[in-house]
């Protein structure tokens, strides 16, 4: 399940789950499908999340993908690109 609010200058989607449930796998899927569509994109990780690899959002079943760590809101917001999409 996810929800979407959109606004003028984009949107939010939340993919919401029980634990097990697939949220980061479909993240990772919809990545790679921006990724194929050469969209730009970042993505980010709480530097408190120290699961599996320190610099990537990483799935139980093993998926990855590359992700700069952050330690708080202001530093995420301080680091998204100007043509990020």
């Amino acid at each position: 399940m996810y929800y979407r609010h959109h606004y003028e200058g984009g949107w939010i989607e939340l993919i919401c789950g029980s634990m097990f449930s697939g949220k980061t796998e479909e993240l990772i899927r919809r990545l790679v499908r921006a990724e194929i569509a050469r969209q730009k994109v970042q993505v980010f990780k709480p530097a408190l999340d120290n699961r599996y690899k320190a610099d990537k959002v990483s799935s139980h079943s093993g998926s990855y993908y590359q992700a700069t760590v952050v330690k708080d809101a202001p530093q995420l917001a301080a680091l998204i690109a100007e043509d990020t999409e």
